[in-house]
């Protein structure tokens, strides 16, 4: 018997018992689409992730006041706070020579008002130098001068979020903003980088570091910082400066590595955790519904036996007229894998059709590649054939008298 009359043959069979086929590949079908969508899901999850982390600003690390406990929380102790001082220190080249930009941050929570308009959000005292450490582009206006920082002039850059809320119906630039009763002068619009579950920068206002020192803060905290960005030279060189920040402010602090009262952190550590745990979560996930495959496996296995013994008398009659053992497991395997290869191109299917409906509902893209469609293929061929290796055995194992005696 030829290959081709053997898949004949075999599709013949499993087309006389279509819904018993059909139900067959189920439990097929739904393990390949969900191990698809699980593992797309994740994928798309760490591209959303490393996209939000990545809009915060390159090559950037976060120093903040207080030292990491065993609990997760930031402890606060009398050397934990961050001056302007620390952040003159950080920037100096000598002392931190792969440092390239430095912004420190006074930020606070107040209403911010247009007219009848109002809303509560961040504002940031910052310099100069804020929109280069943060990568961040205007799309209307400029940033405040170096001369307007030096004389604590009240003008304001908006995020486009709190523009459009205070000015829904006029440009923002060249109009005018109280916070907290004081007057601020619009003098620029930034661009959006998109809200996000880590921050969201699009509703913010920064203004000049001396007017929220000397004009929005108390006194007694005119020094303190929240916040200290930093920008390395490179990829290569955030590690170097993470050591030598460490180094200068422990040094300024009077403090021992053990107790350093501030902590540093790079987005390059924030990625490599999230890349972990999106990619334990996805291995939980895809082995949950690796378990279908293996009840679709049991199944294909269950109707091959239960097809070995409805055709007894058909394979009695193969090997009376000259069927070897070795053309009887060939066929019994064929239609084993024919099952496992459609259930996966339907599995397959549906796991296109699941990630198209998915993306837009969960605003996260659910990617489908073709090295793991074709893996998904391969693995359901595997499972069929694996699951019909015993029934193919035990019908080329039965001898011909005893099969024909069959009723």
């Amino acid at each position: 018997m030829s290959w081709a009359e053997t898949f004949r043959t075999a599709a013949e069979a499993l087309l006389g018992r279509r819904m018993r086929s059909m139900l067959t590949m189920l439990g097929i079908l739904i393990g390949i689409a969900a191990v698809m969508l699980t593992v797309g899901l994740g994928d798309g999850a760490r591209r959303q992730i490393s996209k939000e982390i990545n809009n915060l600003g390159s090559n950037l690390l976060i120093v903040m006041p207080g030292s990491p406990s065993s609990s997760g929380v930031r402890t606060l102790g009398p050397s934990a706070m961050l001056t302007l001082d620390d952040a003159a220190l950080i920037a100096d080249p000598s002392v931190a020579p792969d440092v390239v930009g430095v912004a420190p941050i006074m930020a606070n929570r107040f209403s911010v008002a247009h007219d009848t308009l109002r809303t509560t959000t961040g504002v940031s005292g910052s310099t100069i130098d804020w929109p280069g450490v943060r990568a961040r582009k205007l799309v209307d206006g400029r940033f405040f001068s170096d001369a307007e920082q030096a004389s604590a002039a009240q003008v304001a850059v908006l995020g486009p979020i709190t523009a459009s809320t205070l000015f829904p119906d006029s440009p923002a630039v060249g109009g005018e903003v109280s916070i907290e009763g004081q007057s601020f002068l619009v003098v620029g619009v930034l661009d959006s980088v998109g809200a996000s579950s880590l921050s969201n920068d699009d509703d913010t206002v920064i203004v000049p570091i001396t007017t929220m020192a000397q004009r929005l803060t108390a006194p007694a905290s005119a020094r303190m910082l929240s916040t200290i960005y930093v920008t390395a030279r490179d990829d290569a060189s955030i590690s170097s400066a993470h050591q030598q920040i460490t180094r200068a402010l422990t040094v300024n602090h009077a403090t021992t590595a053990a107790d350093q009262g501030f902590t540093i952190m790079t987005f390059q550590a924030l990625l490599t955790a999230a890349d972990t745990m999106t990619g334990v979560l996805t291995t939980l996930l895809s082995g949950l519904a690796g378990i279908s495959l293996v009840v679709g496996g049991i199944g294909v296995m269950n109707i091959m036996l239960v097809s070995v013994t409805e055709r007894v008398r058909e394979i009695g009659l193969r090997k009376a007229l000259g069927a070897t053992p070795a053309l009887i497991r060939r066929q019994f395997l064929v239609e084993a894998g024919i099952l496992g290869l459609l259930g996966g191109a339907m599995g397959v299917a549906l796991g296109v059709v699941g990630a198209a409906i998915l993306t837009p509902l969960l605003a996260l893209e659910v990617t489908i590649s073709i090295p793991a469609t074709l893996l998904a293929l391969a693995v359901a061929l595997g499972v069929g054939l694996g699951a019909g290796v015993y029934p193919a055995a035990r019908a080329a194992n039965l001898p011909p008298i005893d099969a024909l005696r069959s009723e």
